[in-house]
């Protein structure tokens, strides 16, 4: 396991977290290279038989250490913005293998996109398509494009990260895809080259997932019959993770065999897209305990870490373990207590209710907080983000430094 106790002490891989606490203070993300390593493997053992890339989602975990980590095992990424671009290729990761996708590309994050060389530009509306003809004829090129068809078919997720009902966002609608694939096919700096789906994050259940493969084959075998044909098909992502011990959730196996099973025998290649999956069960955020408040109906373990720094509990009302770094030791009485930081509002929490016996000054773990953690992360209250740790058996490498205060507002200017 990539985090476990040894001798009473909760370690990442070989690694106890209080040495890591010593020496890179709290709060801290801890992330276990094995369990990065292993979650995309278990990806890409499942499509051993079929032309596939997993394009790992970075906005789950933008680190540069991870997407690092991921290229060297020959990732592919989706993107969402410019700067993700720039991180990737920072860290090693090819252009080539990046499809770009959201629903908001800028003129400068596309012209960025097509000269970087990406391998498809995933396009969310008409003015999108629109657009990218364009500025792809003023570059010169053509565009490998894919349109995002929202299949309409719910996650059955979290209401602000479902993303493939009628009325979100994203994406193009089933019923008007398949007149702008015809309008796309005949504009002269398109490459039509994909075509794909996402339904939302956090999938616990495989079925929405194969019904929207099932939905948007319908519609790739009707563009086949008119005369486009695609290269790849792209499954999306969104798969979930058991945040709680005991929590159903459907395992990879069944998202990808499902969707296999779908497919049938079709030769594009497949793109899938998994962020959380990945890394979501591959980190922790370390925090130390300041104070244990004992007030009239609720008592409170007021800890270093807040929603500046893992904001998921105060914006999705989202569970996370939180274990002591040290096993319970005798005499120490045990309460039910909130989990709270320091920022200045009612929503700076972690945990509610929780059975601890801890002190003050003991080390806590927040479990599976490696996916929109850090990524998240915000200075309010004018707060440095925090350290990151990347552990790989016996070793601790700092991959990010904490900010200092003075980072904080160095690009500002005070008036004349």
């Amino acid at each position: 396991m990539a985090f476990a106790y040894a001798d009473g002490v909760l370690c990442a891989e070989q690694v106890p977290l209080e040495e890591i606490a010593r020496r890179h203070g709290t709060p801290c993300y801890v992330y276990s290279r094995d369990a990065i390593e292993r979650a995309y493997r278990e990806f890409t053992d499942h499509f051993a038989s079929r032309p596939a890339l997993v394009c790992y989602s970075v906005k789950a975990n933008s680190s540069l250490a991870i997407l690092q980590l991921l290229a060297r095992l020959g990732a592919g990424f989706d993107i969402v913005s410019g700067g993700e671009l720039a991180r990737v290729l920072a860290a090693g990761g090819a252009a080539s293998k990046v499809v770009f996708s959201g629903i908001g590309k800028s003129e400068a994050e596309i012209r960025g996109a097509l000269t970087a060389g990406v391998r498809s530009i995933n396009l969310e509306s008409e003015a999108e398509m629109v657009r990218v003809n364009r500025i792809a004829g003023e570059l010169g090129v053509r565009a490998p494009v894919a349109f995002r068809v929202n299949p309409d078919v719910d996650a059955k997720t979290h209401p602000h990260i479902s993303t493939g009902l009628k009325q979100n966002k994203f994406g193009v609608a089933h019923t008007e895809a398949e007149r702008l694939y015809l309008e796309a096919a005949r504009l002269p700096h398109l490459n039509v080259c994909g075509i794909g789906f996402h339904i939302g994050s956090l999938m616990t259940d495989s079925a929405p997932f194969v019904a929207a493969t099932r939905r948007v084959l319908a519609l790739a075998e009707r563009l086949e019959r008119a005369g486009i044909a695609l290269a790849h098909f792209d499954l999306g992502g969104g798969m979930g993770i058991a945040y709680r011990e005991g929590e159903r959730c459907a395992p990879i196996a069944a998202f990808v065999h499902g969707a296999l099973d779908a497919l049938g025998s079709r030769k594009e290649t497949i793109l899938i897209d998994p962020g959380r999956a990945i890394v979501g069960n591959a980190g922790v955020l370390l925090t130390r305990i300041e104070y244990l408040k004992r007030g009239e109906s609720r008592s409170f373990a007021i800890v270093d870490a807040a929603m500046n720094d893992l904001i998921r509990p105060a914006l999705y009302d989202a569970w996370h373990e939180i274990r002591p770094v040290r096993e319970a030791q005798s005499g120490v009485p045990a309460g039910v207590y909130d989990v709270v930081g320091p920022v200045c509002e009612s929503a700076d929490f972690l945990a509610r209710e929780r059975p601890l016996a801890v002190r003050e000054g003991d080390l806590l773990a927040v479990m599976s907080a490696g996916a929109y953690g850090m990524v998240m992360s915000s200075n309010y209250n004018a707060r440095p983000r925090p350290a990151e740790v990347l552990v790989a058996g016996g070793k601790a490498t700092l991959v990010r430094a904490r900010e200092t205060v003075d980072q904080l507002f160095a690009g500002e200017r005070l008036l004349p």
